[in-house]
């Protein structure tokens, strides 16, 4: 088992001296073969990355300029593909010194052990070294993973992690160029995947001066935004349901007829929208189309029964109602067309 090729990647910008400490440690650790993707950080760092390459014989890859931690991971990927073909998979890490050799070790060998899993470093949030932005941000992600992508995990941010062959091929194909490309292979891992989860040591050099390129407002957004776009696809199907449904009401219609005109109203849209700009799959159309129809008659269904329940007690409380029973029907169909019905090229897997 120890003869199998598991090769690390290290994708850095502009890094300091813990990118030259960790690359001595693996050395002296055994871990040689180790990828090094300097991701455009200029001519004032060419010293350290010459250093690394020619003080332990690491492969130090490069991009001209800065394209993000997302498709440098892609192009290291790409490479460990064409350059080792008999290569497992890969451990990612980063430069900035969270990452211990010793853990590095420890998602190497459960790749070994779980040869067909993600593995994943995963930090305890605990203590006065940790950062509160980083505390509040895996929390935040956590719960977000948790309700609308049906994923549990403990860190959901973590770069420390062990890829199989298979995923990484799958993963060349996955959006996003940045931060929110690690998020992204998760979702797209889930349900095809097992995770499996490694206890790692957590390490801040400094509790407010961490170096770190990780945007909270940008790349936040670039991380959610798959949630954020299903969001603003649903407020506008709301408000062609909403305004059919009102004026529906309004001319006479009974609760199980306007919501039935109303539904059919936005779907035509929401489908659409969906489909091709929030979830961008490119699944049978056909098969999605009739999937979305059984859920589209599922929740409405559930929604005409509470909301002519609901209203009996209330009727003059008619769109309030209507407006809390979709608020709680949204987390269950966005996490349906995402994990079921408009999961990216489901077919051709």
């Amino acid at each position: 088992m120890n003869n199998i090729c598991i090769p690390v990647i290290i994708p850095s910008y502009e890094p300091d001296k813990n990118l030259i400490v960790l690359c001595e440690n693996l050395y002296n650790t055994g871990i040689t073969e180790t990828i090094i993707f300097d991701d455009g950080s200029g001519h004032e760092y060419r010293n350290i990355f010459d250093r690394i390459e020619s003080s332990y014989g690491f492969t130090v890859l490069r991009h001209a300029v800065n394209l993000g931690k997302g498709r440098a991971l892609k192009d290291a990927f790409n490479y460990v593909l064409e350059q080792y073909p008999s290569a497992a998979g890969v451990i990612t890490a980063d430069s900035d010194g969270q990452h211990r050799p010793e853990d590095i070790s420890k998602c190497m060998k459960a790749l070994q052990e779980h040869p067909d899993s993600l593995i994943l470093g995963c930090r305890e949030f605990q203590g006065e070294q940790v950062p509160w932005r980083s505390r509040f941000g895996n929390e935040a992600t956590r719960k977000i993973f948790r309700y609308l992508c049906g994923i549990k995990l403990s860190d959901t941010q973590t770069g420390l992690r062990g890829i199989p062959r298979s995923l990484m091929k799958k993963s060349l194909s996955v959006t996003g160029e940045r931060f929110d490309y690690e998020t992204n292979v998760l979702i797209e891992a889930n349900g095809e995947f097992e995770f499996v989860e490694v206890p790692i040591v957590t390490v801040y050099d400094s509790k407010t001066e961490h170096k770190t390129h990780f945007d909270p407002f940008r790349d936040s957004v670039m991380i959610y935004k798959v949630i954020l776009s299903f969001l603003l696809s649903s407020l506008l199907s709301v408000l062609i349901d909403f305004s059919i449904f009102s004026l529906s009401a309004d001319a006479g219609a009974d609760v199980w007829l306007a919501t039935a005109l109303g539904r059919t109203g936005s779907a035509c849209v929401n489908f659409s929208v969906n489909r091709n700009a929030v979830f961008k799959s490119g699944g049978s159309i056909p098969r999605q189309l009739l999937e979305y129809l059984v859920l589209l008659a599922g929740s409405g269904t559930v929604s005409a029964v509470l909301v002519n329940t609901l209203s009996q007690y209330r009727p003059d409380r008619l769109i309030v109602i209507k407006a809390a029973v979709e608020g709680c029907l949204f987390f269950f169909n966005y996490y349906i067309q995402h994990a079921v019905i408009f999961r990216r090229g489901k077919e051709q897997i």
